[in-house]
């Protein structure tokens, strides 16, 4: 099976450093590992990947339609303002999960509005790091149902 694409956009570099009392303390490497070690026990592989580059977020979603079994995005600040992710998304004719550390609703109402939920298969918002382990398990879920 092709891999699972976990994409993540600005600033996520910067996790265990900006804003821990939003954040947390857990680095993006250590999200990364607590992933892999995830994904190894679904019996998945992952490409884990971090850009704060637009274009580059884009080209990605474009490579997954054929390198990918399906994506787990977390577009950070790019989920409310990003056309261009979000028709990337569209054409992507993959499972698609939208990860959020935090509880997008319960921040500034600028971040209410996502322009990958309309395309995305589900949304994880506000469990932390262990959403895009939900969001592995859901996955998994979608794509063995898709084979059976």
């Amino acid at each position: 099976m092709k891999p699972v694409f976990i994409i993540n956009g600005p600033n996520l570099n910067m996790l265990g450093l900006r804003e821990p009392d939003v954040y947390g303390r857990e680095t993006l490497a250590g999200l990364e590992e607590r992933c892999q070690a995830k994904a190894r026990k679904l019996g998945l592989d992952i490409s884990f990947r971090q850009s704060n580059i637009e274009g580059e977020l884009v080209s990605w979603i474009q490579e997954a339609r054929s390198k990918a079994s399906g994506l787990i995005l977390n577009a950070a600040a790019y989920t409310h303002t990003s056309i261009a992710i979000h028709d990337a998304l569209k054409a992507a004719q993959i499972p698609i999960i939208e990860v959020h550390l935090t509880n997008i609703y319960r921040r500034e109402p600028f971040r209410h509005h996502s322009y990958v939920s309309p395309v995305a298969d589900g949304v994880l918002c506000g469990f932390g790091g262990q959403g895009y382990e939900l969001a592995l398990d859901a996955l998994h879920q979608i794509l063995t149902a898709k084979k059976g």
